[in-house]
């Protein structure tokens, strides 16, 4: 019998033989063999890792940087993903949000030192949810991340997956007028070329009391996705799509730190951090249903009566007979400034922790426009599609069989923006914090101390959007300053490449104006109280923390009120009986969450850890919105939703249990084994209601038809599941790490729209495999990570929900230090060019309406974007 080894299998075979080898390597090295290794980068950031984990009372992984500006992966998110049970969300090529242990993004609770980081996204067309977006931080700034998987009283709450502390550096924790300049250059199979310039210096006076360091970061550079995307409910439309994002990212870091007399530290760190992404995206949309010769027939609705299209032949004998081509163009950028101040001081038996600071952010989109022209324009003469387009699996196959490329000869002399498309989306996070704790040295038999300490942070939230006030007659631009050169809808079809600037000056150029979208406004203010206290002990080879955390939260949402005002003489059209007098509604919840950490040395090497506690997560800010309106007088019918928010949602609450067992040994070698539990209650579920009178008319329709939901807690689910991790350094400079994490989860289907009981973002199967070598003067890495299938739920505007299919990919690095100054560096990611691929996974039962659209059903191929390999090469100086 012939055994095929799937992923898993060999991945989970890898990670028992690599701990199965290192133990036997372990057993036979000599210990002054180990002691002449010499510990640079890899190895050194490993040991700390394994340091903070084995000391730590709780939980917790960690990721520690090689060196001054060097992460082991230049990704911030890619490099929490090589943790055991932390999967990374990648958006537009970048590691954007973090899952852990198969919870939701949003579960993940993200902070910079320990305290809240603002954040928001560059676009406004995706849920507003609570999650950090991590393509914000250059991972050249961080000196380390841990990861808190357990939850203990001192921290603050707000993660059931766990909480992230992202640290930076410390000036008298470094050596006076030390630090690195680093200039990279990167390039990819798909995407323009990338530049890189980044530094940190840092000096501290003789004394050692005052330092200052500063660091800076700033890349430039333009991101390119190919892929197809299907709408299927406007025509049956297939579309070979190109985004394109010229994307700058500026970060500053400040921090002065005193220690003016013994015990006492003082500090101040500022961080400033800014994404410009404007961007396009362009589609030249294939309307093939006309010559379908295969459909799927378990997916009828009004759009597709006959059921959904998978295949089709177009010859130029029968040619279709709609053509349209399409631009968005986005000018888009996010911002998160900090200021934090910190004060220490240490007294014979107690220490007094105060810190306060604020944090803001400011993202959303600057504007949105739209130019698009079809064959019924004068002047548009794009090829006629030829081919096949074949949808039968999970990706679709558009094989063309003539020349699909076209120019700006072929499209008509001069464009104008469309006024329907056109809009501004601003998003602001803020929040204001105070913390003060106290730890009282103790001698109560096994309590060896009392900590202790009060928090407080304002937090607020708001989104708005605007509408133009159009001149009377519409300028176009001509069409030959629109477009700047050409770019690949796939291999040898090319199109012209948008100037993105050009479109937004052409559209602002015909806007007298704005009229605030009263439907779009609405502030959260959260006011968060918490006071908690918690013992250490320590007794023979015990030890851990016990406590409570007491939490009290003030909510209040601000909207505009639907109250039946007329629509004034030129307003915005949806304004239509809202008023401009404040909707104000307010809430409170309470509660006291308790931890208990316990750690038990079976012996100097070997661990016995155990964790019970509760955590909560507060309801997404998209639930807590007073009124959101989607569908409304946009390109397509039957769309229109109306989702009304509530503050009187509770938060997210688990109980959850860990137990792991921990061997040590070495310099920086671990194995271990880790069971996981969480029982998470409050689930937020939508009330749907068709075909709803609200007192607007849908201009694109002429009727007022509505889909209604809101929000009530509601249902439970459960994670568990294990986690295995091996890291293991040979004496001849190699090493392995490998971690495998496997998570069962259920979750209330009624929660979503697709009606599927899957937590957001949550793969069941989660693998790391790492080798490396190093010595003094070289280094290198290969690092694959596999996941398997995992749900994508973006429930705003038509995205909808989709499944991930199973994803690996196999990163290279190279290190040469050419002597102890300078270091040549070379990154390869995605060498295996993993596509991504993205499906609906809805059942075929679902009606078909705003929330149940029909390319999300019956694993459909709704998205695939090419994959790309990017190369990075970099030099650094130390100094």
């Amino acid at each position: 019998m012939k055994v095929k080894p799937t992923p898993i299998a060999a991945a989970a075979a890898l990670t028992l033989l690599s701990m199965s080898f290192a133990a036997q390597a372990q057993e036979a090295a000599a210990p002054a063999q180990l002691d002449q290794v010499v510990v640079t980068g890899i190895r050194a950031s490993l040991q700390t890792a394994a340091t903070i984990k084995k000391n730590a009372s709780a939980v917790v992984d960690a990721v520690s940087a090689e060196d001054v500006g060097k992460l082991p992966d230049s990704d911030v998110g890619q490099a929490l993903g090589r943790i055991p049970g932390v999967s990374v969300g990648r958006a537009f090529g970048q590691g954007a949000s973090v899952s852990i242990r198969g919870s939701d993004p949003q579960m993940t609770y993200t902070t910079l030192n320990g305290q809240t980081v603002a954040s928001t996204g560059w676009y406004d067309q995706l849920d507003i949810d609570r999650s950090f977006n991590y393509s914000l931080l250059p991972s050249e700034l961080i000196g380390g991340m841990e990861v808190y998987k357990s939850q203990q009283a001192d921290l603050t709450e707000g993660g059931i997956g766990g909480t992230v502390i992202v640290k930076t550096r410390k000036p008298l924790d470094m050596a006076a007028n030390s630090g690195f300049v680093s200039v990279k250059y990167g390039k990819g199979t798909i995407s323009d070329a990338e530049k890189e310039v980044s530094g940190l210096y840092s000096w501290k006076n003789e004394a050692k009391s005052f330092g200052v360091l500063a660091a800076a970061a700033h890349s430039d550079g333009a991101y390119i996705r190919r892929g197809i995307e299907a709408d299927n409910r406007w025509s049956g439309d297939v579309a070979p799509t190109a985004f394109v994002q010229d994307r700058k990212r500026d970060a500053i870091n400040l921090t002065l730190q005193a220690k003016p007399v013994q015990g006492l530290d003082l500090g101040l760190n500022l961080l400033k951090l800014k994404l410009v992404g404007d961007n396009s995206n362009s589609s030249d949309y294939i309307f093939q249903d006309p010559n379908c010769d295969k459909r799927n027939t378990d997916v009828k609705s009004a759009w597709n009566p006959t059921g959904m299209c998978v295949h089709s032949t177009t010859t130029a004998s029968n040619p279709l007979p709609t053509q349209f081509f399409q631009v968005w163009a986005r000018a888009a950028q996010m911002t998160s400034d900090s200021a934090t101040f910190d004060g220490h001081y240490r007294l014979d038996g107690a220490k007094f922790d105060f810190v306060a600071g604020a944090t803001k952010a400011k993202g959303g989109t600057t504007l949105t426009a739209n130019y698009q022209t079809g064959n019924w324009d004068a002047g548009f003469s794009l090829p006629k599609w030829q081919g096949t387009i074949d949808a039968t699996g999970h990706q679709i196959a558009v094989n063309p069989t003539s020349n699909q490329s076209f120019g700006v000869s072929n499209l008509p002399s001069a464009l104008g923006p469309q006024t329907w498309a056109t809009s501004q989306g601003p998003n602001k996070d803020q929040e204001k914090y105070a913390q003060f704790d106290a730890t009282i040295d103790l001698n109560w038999g096994a309590i060896n101390a009392f900590k202790t300490g009060v928090r407080f942070a304002d937090h607020t939230f708001e989104k708005r959007a605007y509408r133009p006030v159009w001149a009377a007659t519409i300028a176009n631009t001509p069409t030959s300053a629109l477009f700047d050169g050409t770019v690949d809808l796939a291999k040898g079809w090319s199109i012209p490449r948008p100037n993105i600037d050009a479109m937004v000056a052409g559209t602002l150029k015909n806007i007298n104006g704005w009229n605030e979208d009263r439907s779009a406004y609405s502030e959260l203010n959260e006011k968060n109280q918490a006071l908690y206290g918690m013992f250490d002990f320590e007794s023979g080879n015990l030890r851990g923390n016990f406590g409570l955390r007491y939490i009290s939260t003030d909510v209040k949402s601000t909207g505009y009120k639907f109250d039946g005002t007329p629509l004034a003489a030129g307003d915005y059209a949806g304004n239509e009986n809202w008023g401009k007098t404040y909707d104000v509604k307010k809430s409170k919840y309470n509660d006291v969450l308790p931890s208990m950490n316990l750690a038990f040395d079976l012996s100097k090497d070997l661990v016995l850890r155990a964790a019970a506690s509760q955590a909560i997560t507060r309801p997404n800010f998209a639930n807590m919105f007073g009124v959101t309106v989607s569908g409304y007088n946009d390109d397509r019918i039957g769309n229109e939703t109306w989702t009304v928010g509530s503050v009187e949602l509770k938060p997210m609450k688990s109980s959850q249990v860990d137990l792991s067992l921990e061997y040590y040994y070495g310099k920086g070698n671990v194995l271990s084994a880790t069971f996981f539990n969480k029982d998470i209650s409050n689930f937020i579920t939508a009330n749907v209601l068709q075909n709803q009178k609200i007192g607007l008319v849908d201009p694109k329709s002429g009727v007022d038809n509505w889909t209604v939901q809101n929000f009530v807690n509601a249902g439970g689910g459960r994670l568990r599941g294990i986690e295995l991790q091996a890291n293991h350094a040979f004496n001849n400079g190699l090493g392995v790490v490998a971690n495998y994490t496997f998570t069962e989860g259920t979750a209330p289907k009624e929660s979503f729209a697709d009606q599927l009981g899957l937590f957001t973002q949550s793969s069941k199967h989660n693998v790391n495999l790492v080798g490396y070598y190093e010595t003094a003067d070289y280094s290198a890495r290969l690092a694959y990570n596999w996941r398997s299938k995992y749900i994508i739920r973006e429930n705003a505007y038509w995205y909808g929900n989709r499944m991930h299919a199973n994803t690996g990919t196999l990163d290279a690095s190279f290190g040469w230090n050419i002597n102890k100054w300078l270091k040549l560096s070379f990154d390869a990611v995605n060498l295996t060019k993993q596509d991504d691929v993205q499906y609906g996974v809805m059942s075929t039962s679902l009606p078909a309406d705003a929330l149940h659209k029909d390319p999300l059903k019956a694993g459909y191929p709704a998205w695939s974007f090419t994959g790309e390999t990017t190369y990075k090469i970099g030099l650094t100086a130390k100094f």
